[in-house]
C-alpha cells in the first residue's frame, strides 16, 4: 500500500513547534475540536491587547501589542530549513544526514524507513513524482524494515526492475532483524542501507530513558561482511563527517547490482524535534494512572 496524503499539516506545525506563539487566542471546546489541540501551556507565549505572558508566567503588563509585535518582528530571522553548514571534521548531524538522502531520491527511488526517529525525518523529505515510499508507524513494530527491503526488492526486480530501494535504518531495529542481510546477498538484491548508528534506541529515550535504551555497539559494516563471506555483491562504507557522506552516497548510487551498506555515526542525542514532542506526549500517556473498572 502505497502512502497518500499527508502529515504534517498546519496543526502538526504548530504542535511540533519549540514555542507556541498565539495573539489573544480564546480556547473553548469548539475552537479546539473538543480540546484536542493538545498544545503545553508552559511552553507558550501568549500576547494579549495590553500584556504578554510567558507560559504560566510571569505576565507583564502595559505593554501595546502592536508595539510588541513589530519589535518581536525585527528580532525573528528567517529559517530556510536548510542546515547550517558542517565544519570541517564535525560529527555528522541527522539533519545533514537527511539533507543528502533528500537529493539522491530520484522518480525511480522506492524509500523504506524504520520506526524510530526515521518516521520523522523522512516524512519530512520531498518525494520527486514517481518515487514509492513505505513505512509501519500503526504497530510500531522496531525492526520490521529489514525483512521488508528485501521483500520489497525481489518484489520490484520483478515488476519494475529500474526502481532502486533506499531504507532508514537505526543501529537498535536493525540487532533485532540483521540476518535479513544474509538472504539479500544470497538474492543478489541491490539496496542502499543508511544504517544510523546512535547507540540505541533513540525512540525509547525520548519515551523514557534508562540504562536498557544503551545498546552493545557493533562492527556493523564488519558484520555485514562476514555475512558476505565472499559470496554476492556487497559494498560498505562508513561516515562520521559530510564529507565522507557525500562520498559514499556518490559512490553508492553508482553501484548498481550490489547492496550497498553505509553506516552513519551520529550522536545519541541528535534527533528531530518531533521525535522530542511526540516523545514527551507518549511519555504523559503511558504515565497515566490506570481507569477504574465500571461495575
Amino acid at each position: 500500500h502505497h502512502f497518500t496524503g499527508g502529515f504534517s499539516d498546519n496543526r502538526q506545525l504548530v504542535l511540533w513547534c519549540s514555542i507556541p506563539f498565539h495573539r489573544s487566542a480564546v480556547w473553548t471546546d469548539y475552537s479546539t475540536t473538543g480540546y484536542s489541540l493538545l498544545l503545553k501551556p508552559e511552553k507558550m507565549i501568549r500576547v494579549d491587547k495590553n500584556r504578554v505572558t510567558i507560559g504560566h508566567g510571569p505576565t507583564f503588563g502595559c505593554i501595546v501589542m502592536a508595539d510588541f509585535l513589530e519589535a518581536l518582528a525585527a528580532k525573528i530571522t528567517a529559517n530556510d530549513t536548510e542546515p547550517p553548514v558542517q565544519a570541517p571534521g564535525e560529527m555528522l548531524r541527522t539533519t545533514v544526514l537527511y539533507k543528502h538522502i533528500q537529493h539522491m531520491l530520484t522518480p525511480t527511488t522506492s524509500l523504506i524507513s524504520e520506526v524510530g526517529d526515521s518516521w520523522f525525518n523522512t516524512l519530512k523529505l520531498k518525494l520527486p513524482p514517481g518515487a514509492e515510499y513505505e513505512l509501519q508507524m500503526r504497530y510500531g513494530s522496531i525492526g520490521w524494515s529489514v525483512g521488508a527491503v528485501l521483500g520489497y526488492c525481489c518484489a520490484e526486480r520483478q515488476s519494475h526492475p529500474d526502481r532502486r530501494v533506499v531504507a532508514c535504518i537505526g543501529d537498535g531495529s536493525f540487532q533485532m532483524t540483521a540476518q535479513e542481510v544474509s538472504t539479500m546477498l544470497r538474492y543478489g538484491v541491490d539496496p542502499i542501507i543508511f544504517l544510523i548508528n546512535n547507540g540505541g534506541y533513540t525512540i525509547e529515550v525520548e519515551i523514557h530513558d534508562g540504562p536498557y535504551n544503551v545498546i552493545k555497539n557493533w562492527d556493523y559494516t564488519g558484520f555485514v561482511r562476514a555475512l558476505h563471506n565472499g559470496d554476492g555483491n556487497l559494498w560498505t562504507a562508513e561516515a562520521r563527517t559530510e564529507p565522507e557522506l557525500e562520498s559514499a552516497i556518490a559512490e553508492a548510487v553508482q553501484r548498481r547490482g550490489q547492496l550497498c551498506f553505509i553506516m552513519v555515526v551520529t550522536h545519541r542525542d541528535d534527533c528531530s524535534k518531533e521525535l522530542l514532542e511526540w516523545g514527551s506526549r507518549v511519555a504523559a500517556a503511558n504515565s497515566r494512572k490506570p481507569g477504574v473498572p465500571s461495575h
